[in-house]
């Protein structure tokens, strides 16, 4: 596939900023070296595709779907740029995603999902990806939403792991109004497979954070580690549930996870492990409770008052 500019330049320059917003870097949707892709609501502002990625974009009524494979022992040597994006105040976006790693693959995918405007805005993923044989994939994702709370985040994935595969992802909202995330992820690890899900969120007014993340280590030597951390203030309502389950020989897994409350937040963490083999083993670690109260001491003795300290605080542990 060639780089595709389309002759949307108003569009583009919104996008731009908006992008920039969620901390993200628009040249690089320039370079015609590194894949990439931008998506505006159901409009392709700009596609490239490099040697080794096979990409296959349709515009939809209401978003776009995505086919998106690294082909055989192919090792990408720069991140996959995507971004999506919705610019008007209300609306719906549906992004469907089909990934595939094929064996012996190796690729980096960095995204950034801006919703700069939204006051009543509905963004929904559904993906399934599938790494293959010895291949990895590592998948970052940021989020801005600016700062009217108006935007519904519903992402849902389903994992597979084949032999050997390496899965890492990441999800990143500490910037601007979170409104509502719903997030259902659902993996299955095959024998000596890896896979680490971290998220980071930061909520506050009437915010409401869900999460949930279940592995299911199916294979021999499976590994997971599940990692959530959230910080709420004022109003906001969060809830973890962490699903971890054995089912194969040294098969290990751990779900950990920190909230901390401010103000009038209720958090809750729902670990749960499981496990049908003798041989497999899955840990759990949960805490909920205020910022440490020696740290914010700590901090207001060197000049911060203590609104700016605790901001320190919950900002170190997001970053």
């Amino acid at each position: 596939m060639d780089v595709i500019q389309l002759d949307v330049s108003d569009e583009s320059e919104a996008m731009k900023g908006a992008l920039e917003l969620a901390g993200g870097d628009a040249s690089v949707f320039k370079m015609p070296h590194v894949s990439s892709l931008v998506v505006s609501g159901n409009r392709i502002l700009s596609a490239n595709q490099t040697v080794g990625i096979v990409l296959e974009i349709k515009s939809t009524e209401y978003g776009v779907d995505i086919e998106l494979t690294i082909k055989k022992g192919y090792k990408i040597p720069d991140p996959v740029h995507l971004c999506f994006g919705f610019l008007p105040k209300e609306g719906l976006q549906q992004i469907n995603v089909s990934m595939i790693a094929e064996e012996d693959s190796s690729v980096q995918l960095v995204a950034h999902c801006t919703f700069p405007n939204s006051e009543r805005v509905i963004h929904k993923m559904d993906a399934n990806i599938v790494i293959h044989k010895n291949a990895f994939l590592k998948y970052d994702e940021t989020h801005f939403h600016g700062e009217m709370g108006g935007v519904e985040v519903i992402p849902k994935a389903k994992i597979d792991i084949r032999e050997g595969g390496r899965y890492f992802t990441g999800l990143t909202l500490i910037s601007g109004r979170v409104g509502l995330l719903d997030l259902d992820y659902d993996v299955e690890a095959g024998k000596d497979s890896v896979c680490e899900l971290s998220t980071k969120v930061h909520g506050k007014d009437t915010d409401t954070i869900k999460i949930k993340e279940k592995v299911s280590l199916i294979g021999e030597n499976a590994r997971s580690v599940t990692k959530s951390r959230v910080a709420i203030a004022d109003n906001a309502v969060a809830e973890f549930t962490g699903i971890t389950e054995g089912h194969a020989p040294h098969a290990f897994g751990h779900v950990d996870c920190v909230e901390v409350i401010q103000g009038n937040a209720v958090a809750c963490a729902i670990p749960i492990v499981r496990v049908d083999n003798p041989l497999a083993k899955v840990t759990h670690e949960a805490a909920i409770g205020s910022v440490d109260k020696k740290e914010v001491e700590t901090l207001m003795a060197r000049g911060l008052e203590e609104g700016e300290a605790v901001d320190i605080i919950v900002k170190g542990m997001l970053l």
